[in-house]
């Protein structure tokens, strides 16, 4: 696996090395030791997993206090655009983005350390999207930061007709009035 620093203090890009041959391939996708000496010590209790369709924006969701999550997330199906944005008060990067494209081709995936807000867009028909969470759900500690807010600058790739949001996703808070980590 290839570590890859961003950015951003904390955010990582991950990718596996695969190894194929004419049957497909074979590659680690989690490896404690390696993600340790790279990232440091992050010890996941939970695996969930969201299936999408094109133009699906989810987020940017967080958990505050002590329930904040570290996230390490991956695309099994499809393709999205994955975007972590710093809520760390006194981080010089706060109101900073990350944003890399995850696919079931690529393996790529993201860690998403705590004091971040996260989101996706999906850009292929279906995408199956699976992360490991070092916290529980908390629903009284959810929150969710305004994707379109204009102050963060982030450049959706949506398709036509602009993306396909819950309910929740279409109150987020702005930057400016967001819970700080």
């Amino acid at each position: 696996m290839d570590f890859i620093k961003t950015e951003i203090e904390g955010v990582w890009i991950i990718q596996p090395k695969r190894y194929g041959d004419a049957r497909g391939y074979f590659c680690e996708t989690f490896r404690q030791d390696l993600f340790d000496e790279h990232v440091g010590r992050v010890e996941f209790i939970q695996d969930n997993e969201s299936f999408s369709t094109r133009g699906v924006l989810r987020g940017l969701h967080f958990q505050k206090g002590e329930w904040s999550q570290a996230k390490l997330v991956r695309v099994s199906q499809g393709t999205v655009v994955d975007v972590c944005v710093d809520l760390r008060a006194d981080s010089p990067t706060f109101g900073h983005h990350v944003m890399c494209e995850l696919s079931a081709e690529s393996g790529r995936m993201m860690f998403v350390p705590h004091g971040f807000a996260h989101g996706f867009l999906v850009l292929s028909d279906v995408a199956q999207f699976q992360y490991k969470v070092d916290n529980v759900y908390a629903p009284q500690a959810e929150a969710t930061l305004a994707w379109d807010d204009p102050d963060l600058a982030i450049a959706w790739p949506f398709p036509e007709g602009g993306p396909l949001l819950s309910e929740k996703d279409k109150k987020g808070v702005p930057l400016k009035d967001v819970y700080r980590f």
